[in-house]
């Protein structure tokens, strides 16, 4: 199934779900926090904003400061998750986002986060949202790589229990894309930084995302 071809539905097992972007809509908060970051570097904020989504902190400092040792690029990335953690001004849901949660924990389907977020910021963030956390997360602290590293969503799938090929992943950013599809996983493109990036199926928001239990161990995920 292709993003331009994409039938009515997809059938897994699992759900493995990105949190920013995804399920909460945390730009404002990203925008101000890497802008002071870009402004304090002597930075283009417009080519930093085109890096961060996705990874972690430190991974794309990496990208856009190479060369500079890596301890400098953790310590400053401890200070941005303490600032993002203290911003929670804009967050907001995701269109369609509350709904598509309740149904999953409603059904007792199973799902887990997938985020490049740490625990507090994951957790503050969902809250400010009015999300609630799904009992299986995989956050900064739970993984030694950054997406587009498939590290992340391998042991998400593994915590629920399931193979790679039988999980869907909800993503809207390049990295989180790319470390599905390494992982071995079917791709929802959630927004529009997703569309042109060939996820199995894009949509712009989730309020056009039907979630049903198939009734065999499969979660039924039908997009309209």
């Amino acid at each position: 199934m292709t993003a331009t071809h994409a039938g009515p539905v997809l059938t897994a097992r699992a759900v493995l779900l990105d949190m920013d972007g995804t399920l909460v809509n945390s730009d404002a908060v990203v925008e101000r926090c890497w802008r002071r970051w870009a402004d304090r570097h002597g930075l283009d904020f417009d080519e930093v904003i085109k890096v961060v989504h996705g990874r972690q902190g430190y991974a794309s400092m990496a990208v856009l400061l190479p060369g500079r040792p890596m301890e400098e690029n953790h310590a400053e990335n401890r200070e941005m998750l303490a600032a993002e953690t203290a911003d929670m001004e804009g967050v907001v849901p995701v269109p369609g986002a509350p709904a598509f949660m309740d149904a999953l924990a409603r059904l007792r389907l199973p799902h887990a986060l997938v985020t490049s977020a740490d625990v507090p910021l994951s957790t503050g963030r969902m809250a400010a949202a009015g999300l609630a956390l799904p009992d299986v997360r995989v956050t900064a602290e739970s993984v030694g790589a950054s997406k587009p590293d498939p590290e992340g969503f391998l042991k998400g799938a593994a915590a629920l229990g399931f193979e790679p090929a039988d999980c869907v992943v909800f993503e809207d950013s390049e990295a989180g894309i790319r470390a599905g599809r390494a992982a071995g996983m079917r791709v929802v493109g959630v927004g529009p930084r997703a569309a042109a990036l060939g996820p199995t199926v894009h949509v712009e928001d989730l309020t056009g995302v039907a979630v049903a239990d198939a009734g065999d161990g499969r979660i039924r995920l039908t997009f309209g």
